[in-house]
């Protein structure tokens, strides 16, 4: 998960999209963010991890919720390749759809992503 959070914040900075990345809401809330939360998936063979991770994209309007979450899902699913193959296919798995946030009302859209990582080996 700290792959696909420094790949996305990195991705959104070159992008001149300075919004906070994590994997919980911040606090103070700001007006934009986007939290990311594995929800599933699972290892695929002795290298290979495919965390399911949910993208929520908060905005102060449903417009601007909807345009970080669109520049978010081109993002990562341009990830592929990413530091050599640390991430190597990204598959969405569920389109962008609009989600107030229940407790703010903040408008927030969410999609999901599987991403294909290349685990690390154990150091003896």
């Amino acid at each position: 998960m700290a792959i696909v959070r420094a790949y996305l914040r990195d991705a959104l900075v070159d992008r001149g999209t300075d919004v906070p990345v994590g994997t919980r809401v911040p606090d103070p809330r700001p007006a934009r963010f986007i939290r990311l939360e594995r929800v599933g998936g699972a290892r695929l063979d002795l290298i290979t991890d495919r965390p399911r991770i949910d993208v929520h994209c908060w905005g102060d309007s449903e417009e601007a919720a909807t345009d970080l979450a669109g520049l978010a899902r081109a993002l990562l699913l341009a990830m592929p390749g990413w530091r050599g193959v640390a991430a190597y296919d990204v598959a969405e798995v569920g389109g962008p759809n609009t989600l107030p946030d229940p407790e703010s009302e903040q408008p927030r859209v969410a999609f999901a992503v599987e991403v294909s990582l290349r685990g690390a080996r154990l150091a003896p």
